[in-house]
C-alpha cells in the first residue's frame, strides 16, 4: 500500500473512536465510524459538528476545511460498510473476548491487505491477533484522550505481525502529524507501565499517614513541575479507567508487587467515585465545595516528591533493561504522552544514577518489599559509572 489516504475504519464511537476518526478525516481520509449503538453515532456526529465549530471560531480551522471533514466521515452500524478499509482501529471497551470476536468477524469482511489496529491501552495485541486468521496484520495503534489534542502514538507489533505492517502504520500516523513511538507487546506498553509509580507510590504515602491528596498534589507540581498532581490527573481520567489500567497491568505481569493495586483505589472504584466525571473522586467537585489546601512544608514536599520520581526513574530503567523501548522512546513517550517536564532517564542522568540507586535501595531495606527492588540496570551502570545520555 503506497497511497496512505485509503479508507480508514474507526470501530467505536466513544470519545476516543470519535477522536480518532476526526484525526484520520482532518488528515485527508475517507472515515467510516461504526458503532451498534445508533443514538451513540448521533452523539459522535453532533460532537464532531460542536469541536469543528469551537476550532472555525478560534480560527485553528477553515470553514472549507471543517465541511470537507464533515462530508470525509460516514456513520455506520454493519461492519460490511468496512470492505474498502486499507486500515480498521478498533477504540471498544477493554475486554479481551469482545476484541477478539470483532477482529474474527471484521477479517471476513475486509481486503487481505486491510491493516487491523487495536486502540487497547492494556490488552495485548498478541492475545487479540489470535483470533484472526491472519494475525500477521494485526498491530496496536495506541492513542491518548483526548486523541486530537494528545501528540503520542504508541505502535505496537504483536509476535506475528509482519513488519511491513508496522512500518505502514507508522508511516500513517507520521503523516497525521503524531508523535510515534514503537514498543513491545508487553502489559502497559511503555506509557501505562512507566508511570504506575506516579499513581501507585502517591496513593501509597497518602496510605502511610505521611500526607493528604492536597499536599501530595502540590509536591508533585512544586518540586516537579508536572503539570498535575496524581489524585487531581486520576480524578481527570477516572478512577474507573485508571483503577483498570492498573488491576490489567498488574494481573498481566503475573502479580509483580511494583505494579499491586491499592484498596485506596479500589474502595473509590466501588463507590463509583470515578473523579470528575460523577462529581467525586479524591476530591469533592460538587458545587460549593472548595478545594482542600496543602500542608506547604518544603522538607515533607521534596521528600515525597522525590520518592515519587525515583520509582518512576526505576521503572523507566527497567523498561529500557527489558526491551520495552529504547532510550529515546521512553523519555519520548512519558513528554508526550502524560506530559512530565522532562524524561525520566535524562533525570536521573541529572540527579545521578549513583543517587538515584541509593534512594531506592533505601527504600527496598527499609520495607522488605519487591516493590521496591532497584532495577538491575541502574545497579550495572553504578559500577559501571554510566550515564543514559554521554
Amino acid at each position: 500500500m503506497t497511497d496512505i489516504k485509503y479508507m480508514v475504519g474507526v470501530i467505536g464511537s466513544g470519545a476516543m473512536g470519535s477522536g480518532i476518526a476526526q484525526i484520520a478525516a482532518t488528515a485527508g481520509h475517507e472515515v467510516v465510524l461504526y458503532d451498534t449503538n445508533e443514538s451513540a453515532l448521533d452523539k459522535a456526529k453532533t460532537a464532531l459538528k460542536t469541536t469543528l465549530a469551537r476550532l472555525i471560531e478560534k480560527q485553528k480551522l477553515s470553514e472549507a476545511l471543517a465541511d470537507d471533514i464533515l462530508k470525509r466521515t460516514k456513520y455506520v452500524s454493519s461492519l460490511s460498510d468496512f470492505k474498502d478499509c486499507g486500515l480498521t482501529i478498533e477504540a471498544i471497551v477493554e475486554n479481551l473476548s469482545v476484541k477478539q470476536k470483532v477482529f474474527s468477524e471484521l477479517e471476513t469482511v475486509v481486503s487481505a491487505e486491510c491493516i487491523l489496529a487495536s486502540n487497547t491501552s492494556s490488552l495485548s495485541i498478541t492475545a487479540i491477533a489470535s483470533a484472526c486468521k491472519k494475525p500477521e496484520r494485526v498491530i496496536g495503534i495506541h492513542f491518548f484522550n483526548p486523541a486530537p489534542l494528545m501528540p503520542l502514538v504508541e505502535i505496537i507489533p504483536g509476535i506475528a505481525t509482519d513488519q511491513q505492517v508496522t512500518k505502514e502504520a507508522k508511516k500513517v500516523i507520521d503523516s497525521w502529524k503524531k508523535v510515534t513511538v514503537l514498543a513491545k507487546d508487553t502489559p502497559g506498553f511503555i506509557v501505562n507501565r512507566v508511570a504506575r509509580p506516579f499513581y501507585g507510590e502517591a496513593i501509597r504515602i497518602y496510605e502511610e499517614g505521611f500526607a493528604d491528596f492536597a499536599t501530595i498534589d502540590w509536591a508533585l507540581k512544586e518540586f516537579g513541575g508536572f503539570k498535575m498532581g496524581p489524585f487531581e490527573l486520576m480524578d481527570m481520567i477516572g478512577n474507573d479507567i485508571n483503577y483498570t489500567v492498573t488491576e490489567t497491568v498488574w494481573t498481566q505481569l503475573f502479580y509483580d508487587q511494583r505494579y499491586k493495586p491499592s484498596l485506596t483505589q479500589k474502595r473509590l472504584f466501588e463507590a463509583k467515585r470515578f473523579g470528575k466525571k460523577s462529581g467525586q473522586g479524591y476530591y469533592n467537585y460538587s458545587g460549593g465545595v472548595s478545594m482542600p489546601s496543602p500542608k506547604k512544608d518544603t522538607q515533607l514536599g521534596n521528600d515525597i516528591f522525590l520518592r515519587v520520581l525515583i520509582m518512576l526513574i526505576n521503572e523507566a530503567a527497567d523498561a529500557l533493561y527489558l526491551g520495552v523501548a529504547s532510550r529515546d522512546d521512553i523519555d519520548l513517550a512519558m513528554t508526550k504522552g502524560v506530559n512530565y517536564p522532562q524524561g525520566l532517564l535524562k533525570w536521573a542522568d541529572e540527579i545521578g544514577i549513583g543517587k538515584v540507586t541509593d534512594l531506592i535501595q533505601y527504600l527496598y531495606e527499609e520495607y522488605g518489599e519487591d516493590r521496591y527492588r532497584p532495577s538491575f540496570l541502574l545497579k550495572k551502570m553504578v559500577k559501571a559509572n554510566q550515564k543514559f545520555y554521554h
